[in-house]
């Protein structure tokens, strides 16, 4: 495949048979991959980005690609997708409390980095003042599909991945607009033009994402789709939808498109846990391909000088910028040190910067490839070392959090000509609601208990029927009191037959409710 720098002759059905072949072989290695890098603790962009350093003209792939902008492109559009399907993931009730912290260090947070960074790539490596603020612009943000898959393994307080997940998802909006004023010929905005600038595309995408999220949910919610399958389709239509208007309006599209798929995820939609699968699946194949692309671009033997320089500028990231951004963004907010300190170390790197790297070349910048390949060994060197230490750091400040109860998983199935929904309830294995009776859920007048499997059997429960880990329950409801009936069960699957106790009754308990299972 070493002509695929070239591509004069058009496309036939036998080179479409090549390349899925290749795609279909690379996602394989990609999927095993996974496995490796869960259990060696190492983050799977090193091993996406490997595959494609294997497959280029360095590697055993002989392929030459060197396609900024393509790049560019396709980097962008599965930054949307990341995006979408951690903004899908996100809790509002565990990141409501950390918004005007995280907003606080997208946006100071950034400043500061941004200023630490260039002054240490002008003083310590000699580079002019353009190049050095485009390094210390493009390696300030926190990269979310880093974080978002680094916090799925590590068991963190409520605010401290609070934060972290709407830094990694609010700073790139600012990131871009300072990459792109310095990378634009002439002479640097003045400061007070570029905060403007970021606050008007900040607060377009801000209102048009949660526009969009709002319609598209109300929209869900009482349009019944005519196949289950349709429903994860829309929710990421929707999704792009906000990123696109946000981006033609001159507003930050990606601020969009994660408030419109937070709003999505926190909207109890029909069919929910097929939509969230279809949307990881997607993130997935985001991160692969966007990593393997990658990889492609990069030269290895070209960054023999580079290193050095890369590892310095990476050091006062880290150990200055970084920290010194956390201090500063955080000191309206009383933050123990110790929550200081995680935060400072998880500030994780990832495609995002090795993205923002190309608008340099693709805007003709001098030294671009220098610039790249400086960010490239930056992020690849020290993803290396801050991945895999972060549980650990996490247990020495006695951060880590013990699992608690294990969240019901509920998806619900719209009945729209008898105004119900049909709630399929998995009981996992930590859930509190083993060992409760079906007449102790206690359900809203409305809602009843219809069904249960168990073990492959399935039968229809008494109320003295004892509820087990594994079980599955089919629960129907009335439109009226559908939420209720949900926030009900979530209640019993954290509190047990505490729960009214605990003040988790879920709008369960009270003059209108009674027992249900008949």
């Amino acid at each position: 495949m070493p002509g695929l720098a070239r591509r004069e002759q058009p496309l036939t059905v036998h080179h479409l048979n090549q390349l899925l072949l290749v795609c279909s072989l690379v996602l394989l290695v990609a999927v095993a991959a996974v496995r490796i890098s869960s259990r060696s603790g190492l983050p799977s962009l090193l091993v996406y980005l490997g595959i494609g350093i294997a497959m280029g003209q360095d590697g055993v792939g002989d392929v030459h690609f060197n396609n900024a902008e393509l790049t560019q492109v396709i980097g962008y559009a599965a930054l949307v997708v990341i995006l979408a399907e951690g903004g899908l993931g996100t809790k509002w009730k565990e990141i409501k409390p950390a918004l005007p912290a995280a907003t606080s260090l997208a946006l100071v947070g950034i400043a500061v980095s941004v200023g630490v960074t260039a002054t240490a790539a002008h003083y310590l490596i000699g580079l002019e003042w353009r190049q050095a603020l485009i390094i210390g612009a493009v390696v300030s943000s926190t990269d979310a599909a880093a974080v978002f898959s680094v916090l799925r393994k590590v068991p963190l307080p409520a605010r401290v991945t609070g934060i972290l997940e709407a830094e990694s998802g609010f700073n790139d909006a600012p990131v871009v607009i300072l990459v792109v004023a310095f990378c634009t010929a002439g002479p640097v905005e003045h400061w007070y033009v570029l905060l403007g600038e970021i606050a008007l595309e900040l607060a377009i995408g801000a209102a048009i994402g949660l526009a969009v999220g709002w319609l598209g949910s109300w929209g869900l919610r009482h349009v019944a789709l005519p196949a289950s399958g349709l429903y994860p389709i829309a929710v990421m239509a929707i999704a792009v939808t906000a990123y696109a208007a946000g981006a033609l309006a001159h507003g930050s599209g990606f601020l969009a498109v994660y408030l419109a798929a937070m709003m999505l995820g926190n909207a109890k939609l029909p069919h929910w846990p097929a939509t969230r699968g279809f949307a990881e699946g997607l993130g997935w194949i985001a991160q692969i391909g966007m990593f393997v692309l990658l990889g492609l671009l990069v030269t290895p033997h070209e960054m023999g000088d580079d290193i050095v320089p890369a590892l310095v500028i990476g050091l006062a990231l880290t150990v200055v910028a970084r920290p010194l951004s956390v201090v500063v963004g955080l000191l309206p907010f009383r933050i123990p040190w110790q929550e200081q300190t995680l935060l400072s170390w998880a500030g994780l790197r990832g495609a995002v910067p090795i993205i923002l790297a190309t608008i340099p070349m693709v805007s003709g910048v001098a030294e671009n490839r220098r610039i790249f390949n400086i960010v490239f060994v930056l992020v690849v060197a020290y993803t290396l070392i801050q991945g895999p230490t972060l549980p650990w750091l996490a247990r020495k400040l006695r951060l880590g959090e013990s699992e608690g109860a294990a969240d019901l998983g509920i998806e619900s199935a719209p009945l729209e000509r008898l105004r119900g929904h049909l709630l399929s309830v998995a009981i996992p294995k930590g859930s509190r609601m083993h060992g409760v009776e079906v007449a102790e859920l206690r359900m809203p007048s409305g809602a009843a208990v219809t069904l249960v499997v168990r073990d492959g059997t399935s039968f229809v429960p008494l109320p003295t029927t004892v509820l087990r880990r594994g079980d599955e329950l089919l629960v129907v409801a009335t439109d009226p009191v559908r939420d209720a009936a949900e926030r009900r069960l979530r209640a019993v699957g954290q509190g047990g037959k505490l729960a009214g106790w605990l003040g988790l009754a879920g709008n369960g308990t009270g003059p209108h409710s009674r027992h249900s299972g008949q």
